[in-house]
């Protein structure tokens, strides 16, 4: 059964169903397409489809670029703003420099619904679409999100910089950076989660495997068995293009496993282990939980993807609907593309 989640605005006040916080504001519905581009939900599921295919990283970079978008003055697909005279894109901050992976397939849905229902379907939609189709294709829950998002005019390089987590962060520091926006500890313990797919380049874990904390020594946390197999992997001289998988046992199937693996001390991030490794964590009973029922688990990640996806929306007469992702519609010239995000195979998964 599909879980359902809206909220309705009557006469100033807030109706929530599905038991999700949304403000007065975020004027959003599952079915705001229904009349202007009924077929949406299908043209972004087989553009994501036919991609994942040849490329079956790319769900993963998908669920991983709606979180950099949402965690940088919201939902606004600001991320995929480039560079022009007046904007600098957010692609170029140190997270997602070389690592974010996914652009030129929103792109393609993007023309793929533009061919379809000109001028009506926002990129903050597109990429909410993309991130359900992305976790349907590899097992994991149907996110019925509510739709009605409007594109940014702007782009923030700043706070892509100071908002985004890192993989090397400590649960005090991750907690810090969900609450600021409006996250809880349950959200991100399964937003955590969409570490079950994905991969990750050795540069990530470099220094957790040989110089943790600058103690020329690996993560104690790590298991003895596991770090062998990293380091086997990963060289002390790293080789940076080298992908390991963030859940080392189903790597490819969005399930429960990665809990499960940060029970054995196989999370493969340091702020992956954090949620279960730090003593005395509240973090500890809600990776207990997920290991054992990985229902409890999809019903709190269709959740807590939900909530994000409502962060800073921009609604109504707010923004504007892009005709291409990349470009404000009245855009200036581009520049400096030549350090823009790469879309290679070198794409790097980071933390969420």
């Amino acid at each position: 059964m599909k879980m359902r989640f809206a909220c309705v605005v009557v006469m100033g006040l807030v109706v929530v169903l599905g038991g999700l916080p949304f403000s007065s504001g975020a004027q959003l519905d599952p079915d705001f397409y229904n009349n202007t581009c009924p077929k949406v939900h299908s043209i972004v599921f087989d553009v994501v489809q036919n991609v994942a295919e040849t490329d079956p990283r790319m769900p993963a970079s998908l669920i991983r670029l709606l979180f950099h978008d949402c965690f940088v003055q919201g939902c606004d697909a600001s991320i995929l703003l480039n560079n022009t005279l007046k904007i600098r894109s957010e692609q170029q901050a140190q997270p997602n420099r070389n690592s974010i992976r996914g652009l030129n397939v929103v792109n393609d849905i993007k023309t793929a619904v533009e061919n379809a229902c000109p001028g009506v379907v926002s990129c903050a939609d597109i990429l909410v679409l993309a991130a359900q189709a992305s976790s349907v294709l590899g097992g994991g829950p149907d996110l019925i999100f509510p739709l009605g998002r409007r594109d940014s005019l702007t782009a923030n390089r700043k706070l892509a910089n100071e908002n985004l987590p890192a993989p090397s962060f400590t649960l005090t520091e991750l907690n810090e950076t969900f609450a600021a926006q409006g996250l809880d500890t349950t959200d991100l313990v399964a937003l955590s989660g969409a570490h079950t797919i994905g991969r990750a380049h050795c540069s990530f874990i470099h220094d957790r495997l040989y110089n943790f904390n600058g103690t020329r020594k690996p993560d104690p946390t790590l298991d003895p068995t596991y770090l062998q197999q990293l380091r086997k992997s990963c060289p002390r001289i790293a080789r940076p293009k080298t992908l390991l998988n963030l859940d080392p046992t189903t790597p490819d199937t969005f399930d429960k496993n990665y809990y499960s693996n940060l029970k054995v001390n196989k999370g493969l991030f340091q702020s992956d282990q954090e949620l279960f490794s730090t003593p005395g964590a509240d973090t500890i009973n809600i990776v207990n939980k997920f290991s054992r029922n990985q229902k409890a688990f999809f019903n709190s990640f269709a959740n807590s993807m939900i909530k994000m996806g409502n962060i800073g929306v921009l609604t109504g007469n707010e923004g504007e609907i892009r005709k291409q992702c990349n470009f404000v519609n009245k855009k200036s010239v581009e520049v400096d593309t030549g350090s823009l995000a790469s879309e290679s195979e070198e794409g790097m998964v980071s933390s969420i």
